[in-house]
C-alpha cells in the first residue's frame, strides 16, 4: 500500500479512538469527522477486499432493492453502514486501527435479504478436498450459517485480545442486527387499491 493510499485511508476511515474520545488524531481529516462513517464505506484495502464485497451486493442486494425502490434502499443501505460502524466502535472504542470497507452496510442488506426471502435458494460452492460441488441452500440456511460464524468470530476475536485489528466481525453483527430491525420500516407497502406492492420474488441468488 503506497503512502497516499495510507494516507486516504487514516484520513477518511473510521477511527474507533477518535469518536469514543471525540478527538481527531493526525494525519487530520479534511472532512468533518462524523462524515468519516460515510466515507469509509467506500473505502477498501485492495482487490480482493473490494470484490469480495462487491460479490455479496450482487447476489443479494437486487431482490432487497426491487422490495424498497432505489432510493429507500439507498437510505437503508447508509443505515446499516452507520449503524455496523457505531457497534465496532462500542466494542473497541480505545483503538486507533482505521475501520474500512461496505461490509457493515452489505450485512444489513443480508439482514433484509433473511427475513424478505428465506426460501429463496442460494446457490452455494461445497468443497470436498479436490472435489467442487454446487448445491442450492435455502437462504434462511445459509444466512444463519453466516451470521452465526461471523458470532463466534466476533467472540473468539475478544478472547485473544486481537479485537483491534483483522477484521470488524461486530460491524457485521450490527450491521445485521440493523437491516433485520429495519427491513420492515423501508419495504414497500401493500395498498388497497395495488398502487404500490411490496415485491416478493422467489428468485435464485448465486454463490460462486
Amino acid at each position: 500500500m503506497g503512502a497516499n493510499s495510507e494516507r486516504l485511508i487514516l484520513t477518511l476511515g473510521i477511527i474507533p479512538y477518535e469518536f469514543s474520545h471525540l478527538r481527531d488524531i493526525p494525519p487530520w481529516a479534511p472532512i468533518p469527522l462524523p462524515f468519516t462513517v460515510l466515507t469509509s464505506m467506500f473505502l477498501h484495502g485492495g482487490l480482493a477486499h473490494v470484490g469480495g464485497n462487491m460479490l455479496y451486493l450482487w447476489i443479494f442486494g437486487d431482490n432487497v432493492e426491487d422490495s424498497m425502490g432505489h432510493i429507500r434502499f439507498a437510505v437503508f443501505y447508509l443505515l446499516c453502514g452507520v449503524a455496523a460502524a457505531i457497534t465496532q466502535i462500542m466494542i473497541a472504542p480505545n483503538s486507533t486501527i482505521p475501520m474500512i470497507g461496505a461490509s457493515g452496510a452489505i450485512s444489513g442488506v443480508l439482514g433484509a435479504y433473511l427475513l424478505l426471502f428465506p426460501q429463496a435458494k442460494v446457490i452455494t460452492l461445497i468443497f470436498f478436498g479436490f472435489l467442487i460441488e454446487t448445491v442450492r441452500l435455502p437462504a434462511v440456511f445459509f444466512l444463519t450459517f453466516w451470521i452465526v460464524v461471523q458470532f463466534l468470530s466476533g467472540a473468539f476475536s475478544l478472547t485473544a485480545h486481537s479485537i483491534s485489528g483483522g477484521v470488524a466481525w461486530f460491524a457485521h453483527i450490527g450491521g445485521f442486527i440493523a437491516g433485520v430491525v429495519l427491513v420492515s420500516w423501508f419495504k414497500r407497502r401493500r395498498r388497497r387499491f395495488g398502487i404500490r406492492r411490496y415485491i416478493d420474488r422467489d428468485d435464485v441468488g448465486r454463490w460462486w
